[in-house]
């Protein structure tokens, strides 16, 4: 009805002016409260207004859609808003769908693709705008240049009757067909007030519903690409006819508001009324059948939703990751690269159900091996338990308070004394009373006294986490529920626990050690993706990479460059010249040039796939940094190079990189093998006696791959140069020189020599000699090769047993729980940000904390009459005109009590404006 167009129109107005930031989630609590108000002030208005209806056309957003525009609400309300906004668009786009969008859809009109780090970016951003060419800015930072001030304001002016723009220096004509787009691919810009003022702001990060639509399509193009290739060329149809009729509608309005006369006697407007009546039949007939073929392929389609929603649930968990650490950054098109590949190669199956399954269960340990390689060691058990509840949550099999508690504890409502202070602590006492809050633990503090033996057994046993519970709590609590407890009683345990949760759930290989390996990232790396090491302190992996390159026969073909101040113009020449001849390049410490960096990113982009050789490659080197471009994280593969966390890990590294070759190189080959594996032990126990803190060593020295090395080296080649076994040398080039040449503490240096007494003597070299009391680490036959070993070491516990260190099992408590509590705090950062339980946000409470702080008003009435102005009294005269000033000075033209009213009723807008950058996309089965 006419009635409703200034509600339905104000609502759009207000949509496009302010909610383009935000997420779907804010803009709809925005929407409600805003259709509150409307309700409130009598504004007439249709039942359910929204943007879409109000200002989108079905054509054009077809039109969109075909371009590349995602299908889900979000995406069409932000193209909407671009659209109609006064200002030009900054997409806030992390995954590079608008980006898409835009290039395809202004492909046919000329657009001009440019970079701010562009060296000719004025002169390109000039002619756009004297040609009338829509332009794109990409991957703009939290910065614009000052230079773009004019185009972003549209400070145009007339000039000798021409519409003219001055950018820099120049004065250029103004071409009305100019358009600009703006996007960044940071997933959490901070954008200054005045960047927000000069441009709309377009939230367009990644949906789970537009996720979904978008990863089915991709699911039914590889099972049944007949559907899918019919489902497309249904949308273009449809869009095709649904602008036919449009076009014979306004070919009718134009007939009869041109027509002179009574309309009945013009003959030429009814030939064109029946030859348009006819042809609206035709194509309302063809809508028809193309509507039922539509459904009927939606129904096929649906059956493969599981599949979409599971991935959707990994995409997130993955793209969660850089809160936990800047180097964390993975593209969608990185991501559909490993969805595309789980699903041609995982396992066919005669029924659907069965298809299903093996394409979840080989795509989600396909990504977790993908992402392990580029995890560091200390949150690879914290990303499988994510996978892990993600899942479970999406299936509604975990209660949000119970997982809340999991990660934060909780807080007890109702005090009882404590049964037994002398095991059990205050802060486990405080633990069981805040579980007893939740429903399921509901008596729980009540039983812990009647049945204390129980609980004091679970509390003392090496293995907590595998210990039946007392009485029916075993049988009435689940596996999630099980660490609940166990999170209060022996928290140091709760990682072990938390392994056989994931272990349970997603399958043991989800815990055992993931190596990565050179030549499996090569295979997977193209001329324009580079190839990234992700490094720890004390970290090398330049000499991996020379072996690599020899066994690739590319060691004459490899230059390297360690970047620094002044590096850089030597490392683009050497880039330039490799991309053309085909070498490699290897950039190391990357991390030591910031300012370089853009550069390195535009030299990258600038990479032609049709031109570059195919056997460039481009290898970096970084510590973790901020500075680091996001674009070459996401679109680059990523290795983290360190120790490997275990005994069990580190042997599986060093015996992966052998052959039978090398172990049968030596003239002593038999002791050779039982001392390399005893070396092996040695190298694990020095580096993971860091973990024990004073008890380890008093300082926790950073061992490396190649103290390792080269005592494998010696170990040869003094096997093969003496007669006997020499002990006192082996230990003396060990202990004082390779390892012992870092170590600067006495203590320390005989902690080290003592330990070799026990790994470099005769008795390894017995098959049946043990290294620790339960005989889990122990020698083996000699005459294995590398598959035998490493099927010993496959059998070893996850998990050291203190015992190999020589220490006793409550040695590792205090670094057990530091990881406990390490690994929820880490799960806590990529929980969304949640209101308290007062109802309101942390930011909003900081905002209404300073609101309470701001003075009262000023009343001039009160200050005029305790003291009136009078000749004689010029002090009262000087104080009311100050207080004057006050008040125009702080207020303009509202008066102080409109200005605290004014930031109290807006304190929620403020709040959201200041977090919406801050919020990501959740899933929305997650909290």
């Amino acid at each position: 009805m006419a009635d409703n167009i200034a509600g339905d129109v104000l609502l759009a107005a207000g949509y496009v002016a302010y909610l383009g930031p935000f997420t779907g989630e804010y803009r709809a609590s925005m929407v409600q409260d805003w259709l509150g108000a409307f309700k409130e002030q009598q504004v007439p208005h249709t039942a359910e207004p929204n943007v879409i209806n109000t200002l989108g056309d079905k054509v054009k957003i077809r039109s969109w859609q075909i371009a590349g525009l995602p299908k889900d609400n979000l995406s069409v309300e932000n193209a909407v808003i671009s659209q109609f906004s006064q200002r030009w668009s900054l997409f806030i786009d992390p995954q590079g769908q608008a980006n898409k969008w835009i290039k395809n859809m202004e492909r046919d009109n000329g657009l001009d693709v440019m970079k701010l780090t562009d060296r000719d970016f004025l002169r390109s951003l000039e002619n756009a705008i004297r040609f009338g060419n829509p332009c794109l800015v990409e991957n703009v930072g939290e910065d614009l240049d000052p230079a773009l001030d004019p185009v972003l304001l549209r400070q145009t002016y007339k000039q000798q009757g021409n519409t003219v723009l001055k950018l820099g220096d120049a004065v250029i004509p103004y071409h009305d067909d100019f358009k600009m787009y703006i996007t960044t691919k940071l997933p959490n810009p901070h954008y200054s007030p005045e960047i927000s003022t000069k441009v709309t702001l377009i939230n367009f990060t990644l949906s789970p519903s537009g996720l979904e639509d978008q990863l089915l399509g991709c699911v039914v193009a590889v099972e049944r690409p007949d559907l899918e290739e019919a489902k497309n060329q249904l949308i273009v149809n449809n869009a095709q006819m649904t602008q036919e009729l449009k076009e014979i509608e306004d070919q009718i309005l134009l007939r009869l508001s041109s027509a002179e006369g009574n309309p009945v006697d013009d003959q030429e407007l009814i030939r064109v009324l029946a030859a348009s009546k006819l042809k609206a039949g035709e194509i309302q007939a063809k809508m028809k059948v193309a509507e039922e073929t539509e459904r009927v392929i939606d129904a096929t389609r649906l059956q493969y939703i599981p599949v979409a929603v599971r991935t959707r649930i990994l995409f997130f968990c993955v793209s969660d990751l850089s809160d936990v650490d800047p180097m964390y950054q993975y593209s969608l098109e990185w991501f559909l690269g490993i969805f595309m590949a789980g699903m041609v190669n995982s396992e066919q199956a005669e029924t659907m159900e069965k298809r299903i399954r093996n394409i979840k269960e080989f795509f989600t340990f396909s990504l977790y091996c993908n992402v392990c390689r580029s995890l560091f060691e200390k949150h690879k058990l914290m990303f499988a338990f994510l996978l892990c509840a993600r899942i479970m949550m999406n299936d509604n099999l975990i209660d949000m308070a119970e997982w809340q508690y999991l990660l934060a504890g909780g807080m007890a409502q109702l005090q009882l004394p404590n049964p037994s202070p002398s095991w059990v602590s205050e802060r486990v006492w405080q633990e069981v009373l805040a579980l007893d809050t939740l429903p399921t633990f509901r008596g729980l503090a009540h039983t812990f006294r009647q049945h204390e033996p129980e609980y004091k057994r679970i509390f003392d046993s090496t293995q907590p986490h595998r210990e039946p519970l007392p009485r029916d709590w075993d049988s009435r609590l689940d596996s999630f529920q099980h660490l609940l407890l166990l999170r209060c009683l022996r928290v140091d345990r709760l990682t072990h626990g938390l392994q056989d949760f994931v272990s349970a759930h997603l399958g043991q290989r989800f815990i055992e050690p993931q190596t990565s390996d050179l030549s499996v990232v090569f295979k997977e790396s193209s001329p324009t993706t580079p190839l990234i090491f992700v490094l720890s302190p004390g970290t090398d992996p330049a000499a991996d990479l020379y072996k690599f390159a020899d066994i690739m026969k590319f060691s004459k073909k490899l230059t390297a460059i360690s970047l620094g101040q002044g590096q850089g113009p030597w490392a683009e020449a050497m880039m330039t010249s490799a991309v053309e001849r085909g070498k490699w390049v290897f950039f190391q410490n990357c991390h030591l040039a910031p300012s370089w960096m853009p550069s390195l990113e535009r030299l990258i982009e600038s990479i032609d796939p049709d031109k570059v050789h195919r056997d460039f490659r481009l290898w970096l080197t970084s510590l973790p940094s901020n500075k680091f471009p996001v674009s070459i994280l996401q679109n680059g593969s990523k290795m983290t190079i360190e120790p490997p966390r275990g005994i069990k890990a580190n042997l599986l590294k060093t015996y992966l990189s052998l052959g039978d070759d090398y172990l049968n190189s030596c003239s002593k080959s038999a002791e050779f093998k039982c001392l390399l594996l005893s070396l092996c032990l040695f190298h694990g126990n020095a580096i993971e006696r860091r973990k024990f803190g004073p008890l380890g060593f008093n300082i926790p020295y950073e061992f490396t791959d190649g103290d390792l090395r080269i005592c494998i080296s010696q170990l040869q080649m003094f096997l093969n140069e003496y007669q006997d076994v020499p002990y006192k040398v082996l230990k003396y080039t060990a202990g004082e020189i390779n390892y012992g040449g870092r170590v600067t503490d006495d203590w320390d240096r005989r902690c080290i020599l003592n330990l070799l007494e026990d790994f470099y003597c005769p008795a390894v070299l017995n098959p049946e000699h043990v290294y620790s009391q339960s005989g889990q680490y122990r020698q083996i036959s000699p005459d294995l090769d590398v598959k035998g070993y490493l099927s010993y070491i496959r059998g070893l516990p996850i998990n050291d047993m203190p015992e190999i260190f020589g220490l006793h099992d409550n040695a590792d408590i205090t670094f057990a729980q530091k990881e406990t509590f390490a690994l929820l705090g880490a799960v806590i950062q990529l929980q969304p940000r949640a209101a308290s339980s007062r109802g309101k946000a942390r930011e909003e409470e900081i905002v209404a904390a300073i609101v309470e702080k701001i003075p009262n008003p000023i009343n001039i009435q009160e200050v005029t009459d305790k003291y009136p102005v009078k000749y004689e009294e010029s002090m009262n005269t000087v104080l009311v005109q100050e207080v004057i000033r006050y008040i125009h000075t702080h207020t303009h033209t509202h008066t102080h009590t409109h200005a605290r009213t004014y930031l109290q009723t807006h304190t929620r807008m403020h709040t959201h404006a200041y977090t919406y950058t801050h919020t990501h996309i959740q899933d929305t089965n997650v909290l």
